[in-house]
């Protein structure tokens, strides 16, 4: 019974010993930098993209071993049994049928070569389009880590927001605490109301409420956060929060054309449809050459053998041996339409491409100029709610002077709260709201993603 008890625990502690190696294997805090590597290696979405990648590379080495010739060896062996075979014999000058079993057999062995010397050159034209094909899945891999990167930035700065806002919510708290314990004090010696008393216990739960609800906020975030890494075993999962300074949030802009043409120089999406154009370019070379002739060479040797000569197999082999050599040359007279259809649908598929490529340039400069637009506007209201928010603190403390001495009453004290609550949340969301799009305006120039 010892024994076994003893066997438990071990299990137990290796168990214990394999979870903290594990937990070893993340930080306890996780940067920008960090959860972008890990998404990047671990994203199930992008390791599909890359699979595709590679399926269109396979496809590419395919279309070069077509312009090869094809070779096969065939071999057919077959038994014959006849149990009910006769067979006529003269002995001595009379005639007999006899029945007898006989079985007989049969090998046939043969190489064959064929080769399309000529197909009005589509052969070659596939080999360009497959090369393209892994060209626009490279590109698709490159989108979808870009959009990971995206998203993960949103997620991180919206922490960092929702994280400063709990902070500042428990400092407003703590504020309304104090202000609750001394209006205790005035009720007790007579100098404020009972009713005074039951506004500032109001205060209090409703500032409690606010930082219940914004740490509830950000748990979520965090949350939607750890889901789009996939960290599915990890329990515990938190970021570092950078130091943040004004030279950051007011970081000069340059113009919208400038950070277009950056933009347009690389991005995966304009490459991808840029080469889904020449792509469809070839598709119609490709479909117009169907009008021209195929020539195949083809060529074979082949031998046999059989159980009912009285020659060896080896002598069978060759004298049965037979060669032979071919060139076929076919000529499209009428065929339905069908070349004509091809050509009609590859040209619509190249007008396709175009118009999905100048979607792509339009959609990409308003990308740029929203997230230009949006770090401008909220540059500007950062600096205008940082001086407005010194107003409100200054006002709240000369408010509540006045409380003290009697000389405002407590609606008006929580009238200059609520404004100065506003005023911090305005700051707040004018700076996260800044370095978001700065930073996915630098990105789409070509810069690392960071804050």
């Amino acid at each position: 019974m010892a024994s076994k008890r003893l066997f438990y625990h071990m299990i137990v502690l290796l168990g214990l010993i394999a979870q903290s190696g594990n937990a070893q294997n993340y930080p306890s805090k996780w940067t920008l930098e960090q959860c972008i590597d890990y998404a990047l290696e671990h994203n199930i979405q992008l390791q599909q993209s890359v699979i595709s990648k590679q399926e269109a590379e396979a496809n590419y080495e395919q279309s070069r071993a077509g312009l090869w010739p094809t070779l096969s060896a065939s071999t057919n062996q077959n038994v014959s049994w006849r149990p009910f075979s006769e067979t006529t014999v003269n002995l001595n000058g009379g005639t007999f049928t006899t029945s007898q079993r006989e079985v007989s057999y049969n090998g046939s062995y043969g190489i064959n070569a064929n080769w399309t010397v000529w197909n009005g050159g589509i052969n070659h034209q596939n080999v360009k389009r497959s090369k393209l094909s892994t060209e626009i899945a490279d590109q698709a891999v490159k989108e979808t880590a870009n959009t990971i990167q995206e998203q993960i930035i949103q997620y991180y700065v919206q922490i960092l927001y929702q994280d400063e806002a709990v902070n500042v919510n428990k400092e407003i708290l703590e504020g309304s605490k104090v202000q609750r314990n001394r209006a205790e004090v005035m009720v007790d010696v007579g100098s404020l109301a009972k009713a005074d008393l039951a506004q500032m216990e109001a205060q209090v739960s409703q500032d409690t409420y606010n930082v219940v609800n914004s740490e509830v906020s950000l748990s979520t975030t965090k949350l939607q956060l750890k889901q789009l890494l996939e960290l599915v075993t990890l329990e515990n999962f938190d970021i570092v929060v950078p130091v943040i300074d004004d030279s950051k949030v007011l970081e000069p802009l340059p113009s919208v054309k400038d950070s277009y043409t950056l933009a347009r120089g690389h991005r995966p999406e304009i490459s991808e449809a840029e080469l889904n154009v020449e792509s469809a370019k070839l598709d119609v070379n490709i479909a117009k050459r169907g009008y021209y002739p195929t020539i195949s060479l083809n060529a074979g040797v082949g031998s046999s053998n059989s159980s009912a000569s009285d020659d060896a197999i080896f002598t069978q082999l060759k004298n049965n041996m037979n060669n032979s050599i071919g060139l076929s040359v076919s000529v499209p007279i009428f065929d339905g339409k069908q070349n004509k259809t091809n050509v009609v649908r590859a040209k619509l598929g190249e007008q396709s491409s175009i118009l999905a490529l100048e979607n792509a340039e339009k959609e990409l400069y308003a990308d740029i100029e929203s997230y230009w637009l949006n770090a401008r506007n909220a540059q500007e209201q950062y600096v205008y709610a940082k001086s407005n928010l010194k107003s409100q603190e200054a006002s709240y403390e000369l408010l509540d002077a006045q409380f003290n001495v009697g000389l405002k009453n407590i609606a008006e004290l929580i009238t200059g709260k609520n404004n100065l609550i506003q005023a911090k949340q305005n700051v707040l969301q004018a700076k996260y709201t800044a370095l978001l799009n700065i930073a996915l305006l630098r990105f789409y120039e070509g810069f690392k993603m960071e804050l």
